[in-house]
């Protein structure tokens, strides 16, 4: 007798989605995230990136309903992922009702076009658009705008074609005709070059007003210091510390974009600039370094920088080395630093003393206590007095310009009329001693 063949029935695949389906548009809001464990890369990193992938999505509003860590030994040219794995995130993401996959990791444009055609509709992102739609949602000043919208074109430009894909099968007539997808593409691929060449032409305009302002600012000698950092480590929050301003200053990545300069005014009367700047991230897009140097070159441009390390954050080595290394690409790697552990109050004393071993010489801070101010006070003091001179002068009375400079952009102790002229005792700094020296009264 004869045993009848079972066969077990197919798996059934997902039934591609409909792009004008409101069920469909509102999964394009929920996302399934993929991490990337590379060989001689250890599970913990692989974790510590996804995690931090997961802030960056939660700052988009983006719900997420799953994410997991895909193990590979050489990427896959198709999906970056193998194909076996590919069907897991794809059935995944199907089972969780989510539109969206996204990596922690660079997708090619061919790469997210393969997604959506074989994840029957699946939309495909990576870590580097997350950042810059972070990036679009945050940009306040005409110069943020443009950075970011120059970023944005740039990567778009690539990726037009699975735009049109739906145009493939309008096919013309001979072989050396041009389909009707491939001609709309070409168009606007042309758009796309003639916009990003007229932002360039605006954000050259922006930088060169931005070098004016810079060079106004210089025409009052005070040293300039910039606040550098990871992002969310506090560097606005000891901008306001530190001069009493009120700029924004949230738990929130990258909260802050444009630089902004405050006049700090040291215990002993001396004055600096202190400017805070956009903080930096693990896998920044090149394309945004590029964009934002025009903003990052407060810090290449600054007398020294003060390095914030969110000392509550168990990555913060990480986190350090990542800024590091940024600054190395924008040209401030030879600046002097001064280290500051924030966030002191929230951990315990065996994370600070690791962390002061770690960064000798760093100071350990809090903004929401005050502790370490009149340490960093002392420190900036003393980077604000290598370069000055104490001096009284005599100036005759017709000098009231350069009276009005040095109450500017030196530290006057004190100022007396008389009758041969003013009286004045200032620490005055290099850039302003050659102009006062005809009038230095001898001790």
């Amino acid at each position: 007798m004869s045993v009848p063949h079972l066969v077990s029935d197919p798996v059934p695949k997902p039934k591609p989605l409909d792009p004008f389906d409101p069920e469909v548009i509102a999964r394009s809001n929920r996302a399934i995230l993929v991490g990337l464990q590379r060989q001689g890369e250890t599970a913990a990193e692989a974790q510590s990136l996804l995690n931090e992938l997961h802030e960056l999505v939660e700052n988009l509003g983006v719900e997420i309903r799953g994410s997991l860590i895909a193990r590979i030994r050489e990427e896959s040219p198709r999906h970056l992922v193998g194909s076996g794995k590919m069907e897991e995130i794809s059935k995944l993401a199907h089972d969780k009702e989510c539109g969206l996959v996204i990596f922690d990791d660079e997708l090619t444009p061919a790469q997210q076009r393969n997604w959506e055609k074989d994840s029957l509709g699946l939309h495909a992102i990576d870590r580097q658009e997350v950042i810059l739609d972070i990036f679009v949602s945050r940009a306040k000043t005409k110069e943020a705008v443009l950075q970011v919208e120059l970023a944005k074109l740039q990567q778009q430009l690539p990726r037009l074609k699975r735009l049109w894909s739906h145009l493939d099968r309008q096919r013309g007539g001979g072989a050396m005709q041009r389909d009707a997808g491939e001609t709309q593409m070409e168009m606007d691929q042309r758009k796309i070059r003639d916009k990003i060449a007229k932002v360039r032409r605006d954000l050259a305009a922006v930088v060169a007003q931005r070098a004016t302002q810079r060079k106004q600012r210089q025409r009052i000698p005070l040293p300039t210091v910039s606040i550098v950092g990871y992002t969310n480590a506090g560097k606005s929050s000891l901008l306001n510390k530190l001069t009493g301003s009120d700029v924004l200053a949230v738990n929130q990545l990258f909260a802050t974009l444009d630089p902004t300069t405050r006049r700090l005014a040291l215990p002993s009367g001396r004055a600096m600039l202190l400017t805070d700047t956009v903080g930096f991230v693990r896998r920044l897009p090149h394309r945004l370094v590029e964009a934002f140097k025009a903003t990052l070159e407060e810090a290449i441009q600054a007398d020294y920088l003060i390095h914030v390390v969110d000392l509550s954050s168990p990555e913060r080595e990480k986190h350090a080395e990542t800024t590091l290394q940024v600054l190395q690409e924008i040209g401030a790697g030879d600046r002097p630093i001064i280290t500051v552990l924030n966030k002191a109050d929230l951990v315990d004393e065996v994370v600070k003393s690791e962390a002061k071993a770690q960064h000798p010489g760093a100071i350990l801070f809090s903004n929401f206590t005050g502790q370490g101010i009149p340490e960093l006070q002392d420190l900036l003091e003393s980077c604000a007095a290598e370069r000055d001179k104490k001096v009284t002068l005599l100036l005759p009375h017709d000098q009231y310009a350069l009276l009005a400079k040095l109450h500017a952009g030196a530290t006057v102790l004190s100022s007396k009329s008389e009758d041969a002229g003013t009286r004045v005792e200032a620490i005055i700094p290099d850039r302003l001693q050659a102009q006062v020296q005809p009038w230095v009264v001898a001790r």
